[in-house]
């Protein structure tokens, strides 16, 4: 008998959230809530859903089932370690025996967190990723998490991550587990319709660079083996099947994504920026992202005075779309020189052709694709000048990218110093 023994990996694994998708889907919470045999849940969400009358139609629908729900609403519009902890510990005084998230991916991931900490009550550091924190993976299952998503975004109610800034270090950076997967996602495009434009955008934007950074990273099986199949991360680099989905996403957004920011009630462009942050989700929940997500932790973490238009906040922020996409075009014109065939399908479904298969030429062409998008979302920041920063930000910024290793290894080119440094100087403005 003859044992081969394999170097690199040769294993993916494809572990979605289980998903209810479609026009009037948030009619079925309770139903649902009622099916995993919950008898009193929490219900994260943000202020603003509550004032627009969403929470309590998702609370109404709960409480038909002889459910009882206790209500949290004191979300940050992005997370930070101190705004988590402090839902966490809110949390622990009260008995639940499954959450119900509703709300954008700030909400989603605030529930996240609430789940780990009450379940596996220690010190947040101990579970952000290395090496920020100390990456200690989640003990074991949580309660049954339930999130219904009111922006196409950030598609974390289809992932094992939570993202959050920690506010000492002016970074952003996450949690990532299997365990952190919602039991369930609920899809319903129609509570996407009160997004204002800016919104719109900023989330549309992040999808687009989910699905164009799982679509080029690295391949699973150009990693090493992993030495147990409890080692593999929730990123595992792309596969066939992520190469599907994303490719799915960015057509969709090339699409839509424009009619959804100019008219909120187009109900199909909605609909199928929906169907495209799910599908980007699914993509990059297993393959992982790199450079553009990277830059934007400092991006979003370092800001100074920008306040985005649309957004109810008194405080600077980079919305975490935007701050992605900053650095797209020229990060994505660099990975054309090692992956010209997948970037140039990538410009080919944002609509625009290449005029030949040399890579500097699709180079070319993926950033006009980038910067002729951002262009027509008008309120959309055109370089990092525009939120604020300088070249002399430049050395801090990379310093911050440099950070995010858990992002940077499913790079398909080099992304050290030198490189980076030339990703956020292009970047400055196009």
């Amino acid at each position: 008998m003859v044992f081969i023994t394999y170097v690199n990996e040769g294993v993916f694994t494809l572990a979605s959230v289980s998903l209810k998708f479609g026009i009037g889907a948030s009619e079925e919470v309770g139903f649902e809530v009622s099916r995993l045999g919950l008898k009193r849940v929490l219900l994260v969400t943000d202020n603003n859903l509550v004032e627009l009358g969403i929470a309590k139609r998702i609370i109404d629908n709960i409480e038909r089932e002889g459910v009882e729900v206790d209500v949290y609403s004191d979300i940050e519009v992005e997370p930070t370690d101190i705004s988590m902890v402090r839902a966490a510990e809110w949390a622990r005084g009260r008995v639940f025996d499954g959450i119900v998230a509703v709300g954008g991916g700030s909400v989603i991931d605030h529930a996240k967190v609430i789940n780990l900490l009450t379940k596996y009550p220690a010190n947040i550091m101990e579970y952000i990723n290395k090496p920020i924190g100390m990456g200690k993976p989640v003990p074991g299952p949580l309660k049954p998490l339930i999130a219904i998503p009111t922006t196409a975004g950030s598609g974390s109610e289809n992932t094992g991550v939570a993202v959050l800034d920690i506010k000492a270090e002016r970074v952003k950076t996450g949690i990532s587990h299997h365990y952190l997967k919602p039991a369930l996602g609920i899809v319903d495009p129609l509570l996407t319709v009160s997004m204002p434009p800016t919104v719109t955008a900023a989330t549309g934007l992040d999808v687009l660079t989910h699905a164009a950074e799982a679509y080029t990273t690295k391949p699973y099986y150009a990693r090493p083996k992993y030495p147990s199949p409890s080692d593999r991360p929730v990123y595992q680099g792309a596969n066939p099947v992520t190469d599907v989905f994303s490719e799915k996403a960015i057509e969709l957004v090339g699409r839509y994504l424009r009619r959804a920011y100019h008219n909120g009630y187009d109900i199909e462009a909605r609909y199928y920026m929906m169907l495209a942050c799910e599908l980007a989700s699914a993509s990059f929940g297993h393959a992982g992202v790199h450079i553009p997500h990277a830059n934007a932790y400092p991006i979003a973490g370092m800001v100074r005075d920008y306040i985005p238009p649309d957004y109810k906040v008194d405080h600077p922020l980079v919305p975490h779309g935007i701050s992605v996409v900053l650095t797209a075009p020229p990060a994505f014109r660099k990975v054309a020189k090692v992956a010209p065939e997948r970037v140039a399908k990538i410009a080919e479904l944002l609509g625009v052709e290449p005029e030949s298969s040399h890579p500097r030429k699709v180079g070319e062409a993926v950033y006009e694709a980038f910067v002729s998008l951002i262009e027509d979302l008008k309120t959309v920041p055109r370089g990092l000048k525009h939120v604020g920063y300088k070249e002399s930000d430049i050395p801090a910024l990379v310093e911050g990218a440099l950070k995010q290793q858990r992002l940077l290894i499913h790079s398909p080119i080099p992304a050290g110093r030198r490189e980076l440094e030339e990703i956020f100087r292009e970047a400055m403005e196009y």
